[in-house]
């Protein structure tokens, strides 16, 4: 079955950096868009960053561009979310997923456990 593991999550304090990593298996990984997700506490579950199957694409939400990075290398099967200039409202439950190709914002049915990310002030 298909599994995602996100691992990198932790506690930093604002303005630092961090790197999420999400290890996938069950799934020819190379061939899929993937994207992260966040979810604070009390809040829906929302998109952050997607990427094409390829690199070739790549989708922001308004609130990390310009300080969230995603890549893969499909060779290891494996998706990052590199993350600078942290602000304590980017503290949330993060999570790896396989997304729409043509959107990479929709998610399209696979999820990760989620890792917490907590950014003190």
């Amino acid at each position: 079955q298909v599994q995602l593991v996100e691992s990198g999550g932790g506690l930093v304090q604002a303005g630092g950096s961090l790197r999420l990593s999400c290890v996938a298996s069950g799934l020819p990984f190379s061939s899929y868009a993937m994207g992260w997700f966040r979810q604070a506490l009390g809040k829906e579950r929302e998109f952050a960053a997607g990427m094409s199957w390829n690199s070739g694409r790549t989708s922001y939400a308004d609130s990390v561009k310009g300080r969230f990075t995603i890549s893969r290398d499909n060779a290891k099967n494996t998706l990052y979310l590199q993350m600078n200039s942290l602000k304590p409202e980017d503290t949330a439950v993060y999570y790896c997923a396989t997304v729409q190709s043509w959107t990479l914002a929709v998610p399209s049915g696979s999820w990760g456990q989620g890792i917490q990310v907590i950014v003190s002030s």
